[in-house]
């Protein structure tokens, strides 16, 4: 498996430091997660029937036509190559690169020609592809690409019968950069997650927007019960909480203007979403070492992104940690 942030364990292990001893910044979920509602006893019991209400609550969130619930966007990225190879030829697939690396690695799986892409050359590529997958806004860059421009390739792969495969699992901070609300137009698919602006990572819950058929196909694919009863009942009351939503929102973009302010205090250029930061760090192995060795876990890019992620402390005391590590940093470099 690939390596991925979050990955504490891992981190104690070669460390020999404790789990409760670190600061997990290795991951952009926010580090204020959703309320979970007490839940109705049946739902540990009875077998998850689909709940059509879930898929209501994601239509109206993400403004959507229509959704299928996931076990994460994760059960989408690895089915999505395989629905390709069974219902087509093997496809010339071309990954925006840099960005979340489970993308590449499962289209490369089912006979399809892949490569990966700068995304100042999609354009270039588009001619010569069937699928083209980006991630918008990119994990771990934060950049985004205008919805315009995604429609107009999406309209020139469904041409030929190709697909546009956007996942927007960290989007909720940025809605109108989305492409859902288009996602009933041939060859456009669009990944969303719970696990990211919610905090609910564990749930795995996340939704596929795209045209009936090929939903349907999909959902043959991943068979009965893919989402657990829990997941459905959480995620229903998270998606219409839109007190907490409008809330959240607005506390993750102060926090995540506090965390680039403080990076730029200590000499660091980044780039990102409200929920991580990014940077081409030089000295990247150096840097996550550094923080490793005082307990803080960032995420470490060792290929086309070569440098560094982070995300939002949880509270007070971990700002205060950051802030001491990076002027220690600073220090070192000096």
């Amino acid at each position: 498996m690939l390596e991925h942030g979050g990955n504490l364990r891992d981190a104690a292990l070669r460390f020999g430091r404790p789990l409760p001893d670190w600061l997990d910044l290795s991951t952009g979920i926010n580090p204020q997660p959703y309320p979970v509602p007490a839940l109705a006893q049946d739902v540990w019991h009875r077998l998850p029937e689909h709940d059509p209400a879930l898929a209501l609550a994601a239509c109206a969130y993400y403004n959507a036509p229509r959704m299928l619930p996931v076990a994460g966007t994760q059960a989408a990225i690895q089915a999505l190559p395989r629905l390709r190879a069974w219902s087509n030829r093997p496809s010339r697939v071309t990954v925006a690169a840099p960005s979340y690396a489970e993308h590449a690695h499962h289209w490369a799986q089912h006979g399809h020609q892949m490569r990966q892409v700068p995304y100042a050359e999609l354009d270039a590529a588009i001619d010569g592809s069937d699928v083209i997958v980006i991630c918008n806004p990119n994990n771990p860059t934060g950049a985004t690409i205008a919805p315009q421009r995604l429609l107009a390739w999406a309209g020139q792969l469904a041409a030929r019968g190709g697909w546009l495969v956007v996942d927007e699992a960290f989007g909720d901070m940025t809605p109108e950069s989305s492409v859902a609300q288009w996602s009933d137009r041939p060859g456009l698919i669009v990944l969303r997650s719970v696990g990211k602006f919610f905090g609910l990572a564990g749930l795995r819950l996340g939704f596929v927007a795209a045209q009936q058929e090929l939903l349907k196909a999909l959902a043959d694919l991943l068979g009965p019960w893919a989402v657990s009863g829990p997941a459905q009942q959480i995620g229903c009351a998270a998606l219409d909480d839109r007190d907490w939503q409008s809330a959240m929102r607005a506390g993750l973009q102060a926090a995540g203007a506090r965390l680039r302010q403080l990076l730029a205090s200590h000499g660091i250029a980044s780039s990102g979403s409200d929920l991580y930061q990014w940077w081409p760090e030089p000295q990247a192995e150096a840097f996550w070492q550094h923080m490793a060795q005082r307990g803080i876990w960032v995420r470490l890019f060792t290929h086309a992104a070569h440098g560094i992620r982070l995300g939002l402390p949880p509270h007070a005391a971990g700002w205060q940690r950051l802030q001491q590590a990076l002027a220690d940093w600073r220090k070192e470099k000096q």
